[in-house]
């Protein structure tokens, strides 16, 4: 439900929004480095501030909000690189024109925190991987180039999928399972003795097939003539 009060008992700035997790149906909503917002549409619509001033999301551990510093100007927006320090950073910059109420129908008006493998941690507004599983909490802040305008309310903790780690099962194995490992083992070592054979056999045939070569002797050429050619008496007889 938008809520277009403001909540100045709570913080001057601060109005009625809660970012949420994404309600619609889409496969990797929740991973273990990435979550999924819904987009805060047409919350931004009653503040007076310009359609270019920017609008950060603030992504913190849930134990680090208590320390989170609104920046007063660019240059002390911290990068996801100062994570591990301040425990918080802005990410996916955005306007009023972006979260208007009116977008395209083939366009899922969400925010997936953590989808771009890319950028570099140092660069202000990348949208680094998350490290861990959390818990993670975000909002939304306004900022102009007078310094900050506005900001939500911090969503409730989200928490990442986490791998699960194969683990054996404790306790001694059954009779069933020690005989199919012994009976796996033994056609193993015949599967692996039979190779050894084959490979054996195979160099011995190729060594008898190899043929031994030696010099070769000169052959002696002779000269000769089937006629007798200069022969006196065949000239007598002539």
């Amino acid at each position: 439900r938008r809520v277009h009060l403001w909540a100045w008992g709570l913080r001057k700035g601060t109005f009625l929004y809660l970012p949420r997790l994404s309600s619609a149906t889409l496969a990797g909503k929740l991973t273990q480095s990435t979550f999924t917002l819904d987009q805060p549409l047409g919350q931004f619509n009653h503040l007076n501030i310009s359609d270019s001033d920017p609008i950060w999301l603030v992504v913190a551990h849930s134990n680090a909000i208590r320390n989170f510093t609104v920046p007063r100007q660019t240059e002390d927006i911290p990068a996801p690189s100062d994570f591990p320090q301040r425990g918080y950073y802005l990410t996916l910059r955005a306007n009023r024109k972006l979260y208007s109420s009116v977008q395209g129908s083939n366009q899922l008006p969400v925010l997936r925190v953590g989808n771009d493998t890319r950028c570099s941690p140092t660069k202000t507004g990348c949208n680094r991987p998350l490290p861990g599983s959390g818990p993670y909490r975000v909002k939304f802040l306004v900022m102009s180039k007078k310094g900050p305008v506005a900001e939500t309310e911090w969503s409730k903790e989200t928490r990442l999928q986490q791998a699960q780690v194969l683990q054996a099962v404790p306790g001694p194995q059954s009779a069933g399972t020690v005989v199919i490992i012994a009976i796996l083992s033994v056609l193993l070592a015949i599967l692996l003795a039979a190779l050894l054979i084959l490979l054996i056999h195979t160099c011995c045939q190729s060594c008898r097939n190899v043929l031994i070569s030696s010099p070769e002797e000169p052959l002696s050429m002779g000269r000769y003539s089937t006629h007798h050619m200069g022969n006196p008496s065949a000239v007598g007889g002539s």
